[in-house]
């Protein structure tokens, strides 16, 4: 029960953050529903709104951003044109998710088969997500800093219960949910893109760093300064534990 009740309240806490990304929108000389596209085209751009994101009802949304339901669903769809909503049947309207199958797809396959791959894919990672790390320390918003210790307890609770694949996913999480709070829409893009390539990534670095107990504490002992440097608004304290943390990977990678 306390159980239920803990998801309940994380659920009312995660809508009630939801309903607050929009506002009413602000008279323009333009069309009213290229305004409303724009704003929650904004949301998407910031991170204010996740892939994954379901909005609120038309009604419920109408009001909120205080339009006709008719301009909020001609905007609506425009964005879903432009590949940034999705649209289901009695589901309503959710943020898409970025997923480049063909950019992702043939990593994945090389990943599979060819060892430089893995190293290859560190290289991009080292240098994304150093900068990723320095613009969260300096952006973050309480939500984005929630998310960041959500993702890091659950890894490390799947870690002790010694489920390596939830561990590998949160692990991925961790570090995209780092990227999101860049809010760099650039880099937001090339995580949120690479997501399933990372979750690999993680889950085959993870098998090689994991093979003692000193290569376990190490790596939690990294995400941890990660995690703290970006809590402290410290970036450039975030950038080295970014830093520390994917060199490790990388020498442990290279030496597998």
């Amino acid at each position: 029960m306390v159980c239920c009740r803990r998801l309940r309240h994380a659920s009312h806490a995660s809508r009630a953050w939801l309903m607050s990304a929009f506002a009413p929108v602000e008279p323009t000389e333009g069309r009213l529903a290229d305004t409303i596209a724009e704003q929650i085209e904004q949301q998407i751009v910031a991170g204010q709104l996740k892939a994954g994101d379901a909005l609120p009802a038309e009604r419920e949304l109408a009001r909120i951003m205080q339009v006709s339901r008719a301009s909020l669903r001609e905007a609506l769809l425009r964005l879903v044109s432009r590949e940034l909503l999705t649209v289901r049947r009695n589901a309503g309207y959710t943020v898409a998710a970025v997923t480049a199958p063909s950019l992702t797809d043939p990593l994945l396959r090389l990943m599979q088969t060819q060892p430089k791959a893995v190293a290859d894919v560190l290289e991009l990672r080292q240098g994304v997500e150093t900068l990723a790390a320095r613009f969260a320390a300096e952006r973050a918003t309480e939500a984005d800093q929630g998310a960041i210790a959500e993702a890091i307890e659950q890894m490390e609770q799947a870690q002790q219960a010694g489920d390596a694949e939830a561990a590998a996913t949160w692990d991925a999480r961790l570090h995209l949910a780092v990227a999101e709070a860049s809010h760099n829409v650039a880099v937001v893009t090339v995580m949120r893109g690479l997501f399933t390539v990372m979750r690999e990534h993680v889950r085959r670095t993870r098998a090689a760093m994991l093979v003692n107990a000193s290569g376990d504490q190490a790596l939690r002992d990294q995400h941890r300064a990660l995690v703290a440097a970006i809590r402290q608004q410290n970036p450039a304290a975030a950038e080295q534990a970014a830093e520390v943390h994917l060199r490790y990977v990388r020498q442990g990678v290279i030496a597998e």
